[in-house]
């Protein structure tokens, strides 16, 4: 997996949980204030599309993860 793919899945998975957690019907509902952490995960998203920094993206470099080929380009992601 590449550095695009992680920072995908991290997203992700940071908005469904605190989706989970700050949403009044779901089963694990602890407090309406975790919507603000799927808000700071939209407003990254937001920021780093417009000026293309991205601190995940920084610490999987250095974690060794490579970086991606542009395998997303023309529409298809591989």
């Amino acid at each position: 997996m590449t550095v695009e793919r992680y920072i995908r899945l991290m997203a992700g998975t940071v908005v469904l949980i605190s989706l989970a957690l700050g949403y009044h019907g779901s089963p694990i509902f602890v407090s309406e204030w975790f919507l603000a952490l799927t808000a700071f995960a939209g407003f990254n998203l937001a920021q780093s599309g417009i000026t293309g920094f991205c601190p995940p993206a920084i610490l999987f470099k250095k974690m060794g993860v490579p970086e991606g080929n542009g395998s997303c380009g023309g529409g298809k992601c591989s």
